[in-house]
């Protein structure tokens, strides 16, 4: 595999989905480190992937990421602006998914 890395895929996905999204793209001979990772509006822990990628392999390791990582809503009660008393309401948020970055690779080598 040494000098074939021509893209690195950068996907900051949930950390219950980092486990089958990796399994999946290394089933396809792509290499994957993954970084635990926190933040958002929820504060919820992540897990960004590193994936090592041949030419024309985006467009696959995007549709593993869109199998493995998928959206949901979920409900966070926030309490009413200008009510009297603090009686929470349940505002749907989306969640999940996957963001993705992609960088050229100029050299890349395994010691």
């Amino acid at each position: 595999m040494n000098g074939q890395i021509r893209l690195l895929m950068l996907a900051v996905v949930q950390e219950q989905d980092r486990e089958e999204a990796a399994r999946a793209l290394e089933k396809l001979k792509m290499p994957v480190v993954y970084l635990f990772s926190a933040g958002g509006f929820l504060g919820r822990r992540n897990a960004t992937l590193l994936i090592g990628l041949r030419k024309g392999m985006e467009d696959e390791a995007i549709k593993i990421l869109q199998e493995t990582c998928k959206q949901h809503i979920e409900y966070l009660t926030l309490p009413l602006e200008g009510s009297p008393l603090p009686m929470p309401t349940p505002v749907p948020v989306t969640v999940g998914g996957a963001t993705i970055f992609a960088l050229p690779v100029e050299h890349f080598e395994e010691l």
